[in-house]
């Protein structure tokens, strides 16, 4: 069996977001020694920012812990679209969850949309902010009755939206479903800007601290390395909750698409945010890096190490936007990734089993007005009060059983002469595995195949040169290190053998 890798090089584009890539440099202090204050959140992405900003306006002492950098993660390689339209949603909420709870998760999604609108003005954040029409279209006119249908529930749950013939683009439509004034940003600038402003209402805030172990005592006690931090109430905003007494990992499903950005020539641009319906799915809208325009155009989904050749979906979905739209170079590419959750509602809210202690995942791909919404429904928690549509987001509520079921690595060789120089593969050691990548000069490098959440095999993504867990979505560079979890250990080191060597 030939290994998978594929040398990064050979793809187009840069790898990173161009959301980050334009975004200002941050340099908040590690934590260090032993603290104590009223609320620690964990994760600095829209969930995170945006209770940590409220709860510090409101006057409690909060610590905004971020592993990495503040706005270059998940929220920072989203395509950041400000919307509720979230594809044909509203249809499935009340057909699957009734009228009320499709009436409360529009509202939920539009108050997020408001509270950044009203940030992004009360703050003076730089971030593109920009009003825009949402489409969702079809190419095929067989799918024009699921347009129909999804304008009239959208009209059920009162948002502003209708069917036009064919979306405003330039190739070929068979229908669009538009939604009127709605928005989109540079999500890394935004969630800097909201930082800033969050520290200067008292917040202290820390990057390159990864949390390593909590544990409840008279409040939670949280470790990273040697620091440590006492609080009374918890925020979990990483993505994946990396602790607690619910198994959120077999609630959630982790799911990966991909996203590059094109140079446009401004006569070529768009006018406003689309998504289609059509199997593969794509997503454009507009942006720019310092350089000028770009169109960003989203692929369709796969599930997290379960792609033994991510950078084949790159060159598909290169292929088909110079089919179909007038584009140049290929500036920017990269991965990102979101959990889905069976009934396509977050899961968002205090953990009873845990007292103070607050969750939120399952963003389905919409996290940005959702992830807004959770944020404002975790800090009115933690401040005592509750959102009528709070009830849409329970963290508990009953979902179908197994509905991660896993998987197996795809990255498996027989021996080093199978991993080309730039890849990566997993082999056999003894009764354990090794994950082996090779750099440019073709030396080998060996770090644990086994996840260090709860120890499946990782698979090598021979787009971002990364280990992907594919039963819950942590991800660690080439050397193993975390980039995000739910792992919060490193893959550590591994000696190959000297035989192998020769």
């Amino acid at each position: 069996m030939r290994s998978q890798a594929v040398i990064t090089a050979r793809l187009p584009g840069k790898p990173g977001s161009c959301w980050v890539a334009t975004a200002p440099e941050t340099a908040y202090p590690r934590l260090a020694g032993s603290q104590a204050t009223d609320v620690v959140v964990v994760g600095a992405g829209i969930v995170g920012v945006t209770a940590a900003c409220l709860l510090s306006h409101a006057g409690l002492s909060v610590a905004l812990v971020e592993a990495r950098r503040i706005g270059r993660q998940v929220t920072g390689r989203s395509t950041a679209k400000i919307t509720t339209q979230h594809s044909l949603i509203y249809r499935h909420l009340i057909e699957n969850l009734g009228l009320k709870t499709a009436r409360r998760y529009a509202d939920a999604n539009r108050l997020g949309m408001d509270q950044i609108r009203q940030w992004v003005e009360r703050f003076g954040i730089a971030c593109a902010f920009e009003t825009r029409d949402a489409y969702v279209y079809c190419t095929n006119p067989t799918r024009l009755s699921d347009l129909e249908a999804e304008a009239e529930a959208s009209r059920k749950v009162e948002l502003d939206s209708d069917v036009l013939d064919r979306a405003p683009l330039p190739f070929s439509s068979a229908g669009a479903l538009r939604s009127r004034n709605q928005a989109q940003f540079n999500p890394a600038q935004y969630l800097i800007g909201l930082a800033k402003a969050t520290e200067a209402a008292g917040a202290k805030v820390f990057e390159q601290t990864r949390v390593t172990s909590l544990e409840e005592n008279d409040g939670w006690q949280l470790k990273a390395g040697r620091a440590s931090i006492h609080t009374k109430s918890l925020v979990l905003a990483t993505n994946l909750p990396i602790a607690g007494p619910i198994p959120y990992d077999e609630r959630t499903r982790p799911r990966s698409h991909i996203a590059m950005a094109f140079r446009i020539d401004s006569r070529a641009a768009i006018e406003g945010m689309f998504i289609g319906i059509d199997e593969p799915t794509h997503s454009l809208r507009m942006g720019r890096d310092d350089d000028g325009l770009l169109l960003v155009v989203l692929g369709s989904k796969f599930g997290t190490g379960l792609e033994g050749d991510v950078a084949k979906h790159f060159r598909d979905l290169e292929a088909w936007t110079r089919q179909n739209l007038d584009v140049g170079d290929a500036k920017w590419r990269w991965v990102n990734e979101d959990y889905e959750t069976p009934d396509r509602v977050p899961l968002v809210g205090e953990v009873p089993q845990a007292p103070r202690l607050y969750i939120a995942t399952g963003f389905n791909a919409w996290g940005i007005s959702n992830g807004t919404a959770a944020g404002i429904l975790i800090a009115q928690q933690i401040l005592g009060e509750s959102p009528d549509w709070a009830s849409i987001y329970d963290p508990l509520r009953k979902v179908p059983t197994k509905f991660n079921k896993g998987g197996d690595s795809q990255s498996f060789v027989h021996n080093l002469d199978q991993i080309e120089p730039g890849g990566g593969g997993v082999m056999n050691l003894g009764r354990g595995k090794i994950a082996v990548w090779k750099g440019y000069d073709g030396t080998p490098h060996a770090v644990s195949a086994s996840c260090t959440h709860k120890g499946c095999i990782v698979t090598w993504n021979n787009a971002d040169q990364t280990w992907d867990c594919p039963c819950h979505g942590s991800i660690f560079s080439a050397d193993g290190s975390v980039i995000h979890g739910p792992a919060v250990e490193s893959l550590p080191p591994k000696k190959l053998p000297p035989n192998w060597l020769r």
